[in-house]
This record gives C-alpha cells, sequence and structure tokens, in this order.
C-alpha cells in the first residue's frame, strides 16, 4: 500500500509549515538540499508530494494518539482507566474535562493538522504547474483538496474557529500573524474542497501501491458527513444515496470483517488510515498503530496478551457495555468482557488495574503476532458504508427509505439477511424519537472509532450525558477545545475560546 511504503522523499516534504505550529517549527530552517524551490519538478515529485499529505493522518496528533483519546475518552464510551496517578495525566485532563491550555493531546491535534493543511497547499500550489500525467495530475490535486478538507473538518469541530490558510505561508511572519476564521467559512471551504475533489478523483478501486488511496467516493461520504455535522440534511441525504448507489460498496455480513488485517480497504471501507509494522517501537509517530498495545488489557497474561503487556487505556464503560441489546454481535466484535479467550486461551479475568469491570476494546486487538512494541499494522476506519447508511437514515428521518437504511445496521449487527425485514427492525410506530434511535445506533455501529464526542457535541448532549456517567467537572465551554498556549504565544492574534 503506497502510505505504508514510506519512502525518504515523501518524508522530506514536511515543508511550508503554516499557521498552528509552534514556535519550535517557525524556528527551523530547511537542512537538506531538496526544498519546494527546486523539489516540484516531475510527475514523481508530485506523488511523493502527495503522498505525505496522509503522512499526518498516523502519527501522535491524529489516529494515532489524539482522536482516540478526543474521540473516545471524552465521551460517554469509554474512560483512561491505565495505573492511576499521573499515569496517562495528558488523558486524565480530557477524561475528567480539566483540559489546560497547554495539554499535549490537544496541541498536537492542533500541529498536526496544520501540518497536513501545509502540505496539502503545497500540492495545490506547486503541482498545477508540473508538466505531467493529466489524469495523475487531477488524481493528486483530487487528493490533496480531500485530506485539506479531513484537517479541517477536525479543527473546526474541535476548536470552532481556526485560521483558514488556502496557500502556502511565505515567511514565519505569515504564520505568526494570522487571525481566526468564523466556522461557516472554514465549512464552506471544506465544502468547496470536497465538490471539486468528487470531480478529479478515480473512482477507484485501487490496486498495488495506490490501495489505500482517496477516491471520489471517500470525499463524496466525508462531504456527506460534513453536511449532517452542519444540519444541513437534503444534502447529506444526496450524497450519502449517491454512495450507496454509486460505490460499488457493501457491507460486510459479518461485522467483525471490517476490523481484521486481512480486510483492510475492504468492501466496506471508503477510507481509511493506513498502518504498519515491523518498522518501528515504543513511538506514537511511526507507521504502526499504538492502539494495541494501549488498548490491550493491562500487563495481564502470562505470556501477555499484547507485545509489552498492555496499557489499559481507553476502557469501555460500563453503562456502554450494558447498552448493547441481547443478540448484538458487534458487542463480541468489540470489547472483551470477563471469560471471553485470546486466541492462546488465556481467559479474560474480572478485574485489572484501572479497570473494575473487566473491559477492554477488542475491536482493535491484533494480540503477539508479528507486532513490534507500539507496532499494529491494523488500519483505522475512517468513512465505510455502515456510517453512510445511518447518515441517510438521520438526514430523511423515519421515512421508508431512512427505515430500512437504519434497519440495514441493525440486520447485519445481529446477525440476520441485509436485505430481509426482520423482528429487529425499527417501524415508525414502534420508535418514539427516531433521531435518538439513529444516534444509539451510531454510538454502536462507531465505537471506539474515535467519533462519539463529536456526535455529543453535534447534537447538544454533551454536558447532559457526561454528568449523567458522574463527570460533574464537564462545561457547556467543553464542547470546544482549547487553542493551545504555544500557538497564542506565537501569535497573539489568535483568541482563547471562552472558558479557557
Amino acid at each position: 500500500m503506497f502510505i505504508k511504503q514510506k519512502t525518504l522523499a515523501a518524508s522530506l516534504l514536511t515543508l511550508g509549515l503554516l499557521a498552528g505550529c509552534g514556535k519550535e517549527y517557525l524556528d527551523l530552517s530547511p537542512r537538506n538540499a531538496v526544498t519546494t524551490e527546486t523539489f516540484y519538478k516531475t510527475q514523481t515529485d508530485a506523488v511523493q508530494a502527495t503522498n505525505a499529505v496522509y503522512s499526518q493522518l498516523s502519527q501522535n496528533g491524529m489516529y494515532n494518539y489524539s482522536l482516540w483519546a478526543i474521540g473516545d475518552v471524552m465521551s460517554d464510551n469509554s474512560f483512561l482507566g491505565g495505573g492511576g496517578a499521573a499515569d496517562g495525566i495528558e488523558f486524565q485532563q480530557l477524561d475528567n474535562f480539566s483540559i489546560p491550555t497547554s495539554n499535549p493531546l490537544t496541541t498536537s491535534h492542533w500541529q498536526r493538522a496544520y501540518l497536513g493543511i501545509g502540505q496539502a497547499n503545497q500540492v495545490l500550489t506547486r503541482v498545477p504547474a508540473i508538466e505531467m500525467d493529466a489524469t495523475i495530475k487531477n488524481r493528486c490535486l483530487g487528493e490533496a483538496e480531500f485530506l485539506r478538507a479531513l484537517y479541517y473538518f477536525y479543527l473546526v469541530r474541535g476548536f470552532g474557529d481556526v485560521p483558514l490558510v488556502t496557500v502556502p505561508a511565505q515567511s514565519a511572519a505569515d504564520v505568526a500573524n494570522v487571525t481566526r476564521t468564523p466556522a461557516a467559512q472554514v465549512y464552506a471551504q471544506i465544502v468547496t474542497d470536497l465538490q471539486d475533489a468528487i470531480t478529479k478523483l478515480p473512482a477507484g478501486p485501487y490496486t498495488g501501491e495506490d490501495v489505500g488511496r482517496a477516491t471520489k467516493w471517500s470525499a463524496t461520504a466525508l462531504l456527506a458527513k460534513v453536511y449532517l455535522t452542519q444540519g444541513d440534511m437534503a444534502n447529506a441525504a444526496t450524497q450519502a444515496r449517491a454512495v450507496i448507489s454509486g460505490s460499488g460498496k457493501s457491507l460486510w455480513a459479518n461485522y467483525a470483517d471490517n476490523f481484521k488485517v486481512e480486510n483492510e480497504n475492504g468492501q466496506e471501507s471508503l477510507f481509511e488510515v493506513q498502518f504498519k509494522n515491523g518498522l518501528s517501537s515504543y513511538t506514537t509517530d511511526g507507521p504502526g498503530s499504538v492502539m494495541n498495545e494501549f488498548w490491550g488489557a493491562r500487563f495481564f497474561g502470562s505470556p501477555y496478551v499484547v507485545s509489552s503487556g498492555g496499557y489499559g487505556f481507553n476502557i469501555p464503560e460500563k453503562e456502554f457495555v450494558d447498552g448493547y441489546e441481547a443478540g448484538d454481535l458487534r458487542k463480541a466484535a468489540s470489547v472483551f468482557v470477563p471469560g471471553d479467550k485470546y486466541p492462546d486461551g488465556q481467559v479474560q479475568p474480572a478485574t485489572l488495574v484501572g479497570d473494575p469491570f473487566g473491559f477492554n476494546i477488542r475491536k482493535f486487538y491484533v494480540g503477539t503476532v508479528n507486532v513490534n512494541n507500539w507496532d499494529s499494522p491494523l488500519n483505522v476506519p475512517v468513512l465505510r458504508l455502515g456510517e453512510i447508511y445511518l447518515i441517510l437514515a438521520e438526514a430523511v428521518g423515519p421515512t421508508t427509505e431512512g427505515l430500512e437504511a437504519i434497519n440495514k445496521v441493525r440486520r447485519r449487527a445481529f446477525g440476520l439477511p441485509i436485505n430481509t425485514p426482520s423482528a429487529k427492525d425499527l417501524t415508525a410506530s414502534s420508535t418514539a424519537n427516531f433521531k435518538d434511535a439513529v444516534i444509539r445506533e451510531r454510538r454502536y455501529e462507531l465505537a471506539f472509532e474515535m467519533d462519539r464526542w463529536y456526535d455529543l457535541k453535534r447534537t447538544g448532549t454533551l454536558v447532559a450525558k457526561m454528568r449523567a456517567q458522574g463527570k460533574t467537572g464537564v462545561q457547556e465551554f467543553n464542547n470546544l477545545l482549547p487553542i493551545p498556549q504555544t500557538e497564542r504565544n506565537v501569535n497573539p492574534n489568535l483568541t482563547q475560546n471562552p472558558g479557557y
């Protein structure tokens, strides 16, 4: 897969650092002969530059650390766990909603997103002038637009108003003087980028080293989610229908098949963050995923059930686990509960350190085979067809179309034929609040896919849900993350979100 075969040339393309990079980035001068002025000459250069835009997704500030802290631990699906005391203090701050402006997770999230945006801006500015195959050029530009939209989508949902920068900075002064752009303008740019990306990206599927790249359907699916987040239900439905009817994707009959290494970028996948094992150890910025290790049962087993013993972070809440309906096969695919067996025959215990009910996440467990420390190969799904059905259901409500969309997801969850009506189907008459039913279905369908906090935010239920779980420290201002203080030290024009 192209992302998994990183090259030195691609890694040198962390160029054009712009708004949102702390002082340590602003003070760095290029230490290699490759610069933005000499690099962008050939089709190979264009492809490598585009590959580099993907690179931030698998790093500390995005899917390999920060996003599961924000999307999961800050939600009602899970809590930190771990070893107590100061273990994972940066996670404890998010879990308890006592988040300082210096929190490393929120700071690195901001910085990584803007690094990705900077790389995308370089591609969009410089690749058009390269003489190269027109189809590959269009693909590169479409990928950069899709990725820029994805990075901005996380920024605007997390921080609210954020600097909107669409061209490479020309100097450190350009970076140090930007101001926050109203969220509505940021969303407008996201929509524009995705609409244009849809016209440029191939429909797929990709083969060989190109597997894992964004497609037309990746952009269409993300656009549906963006519209849903904005409350534009008509356009969300239009885009969701387009994906369902045109992408050629289909639900796996078995929900658990979405989370197997052998099925990566498979029949339900619309876009995934690519991870590869065997190239790194003990780093959150390597090509391997840390989730197998950090989410594994804490120091359990003889031998351990994960490579370094497991740290027991991101522990499913009891209320969440108890909420599975009887017969819902997603439970066994998503969580370990006491009595479950590991591949080597060891049995999940009733309690663990930091884990009073003996729950751990199974969804991203790969065990110890061919895995270094913090080095899992399992990709993280960003967009998959199961979610698109739920976007359609929420967008059109309890109509025949909406009910059939949510019921396809539910039938699969209970191991039933996806296209055949069943006793597990929701009906308009039996569902008192259809939107609540869809949000609940999203909770279990997308569990631990780093999405729940964003659903609580957009539905206005974050404070009530978290207080119901005893998180009395949560306040309304926690619907936004703090602007990192390191960024405000560099750029006094960045105002702070209220409450921080």
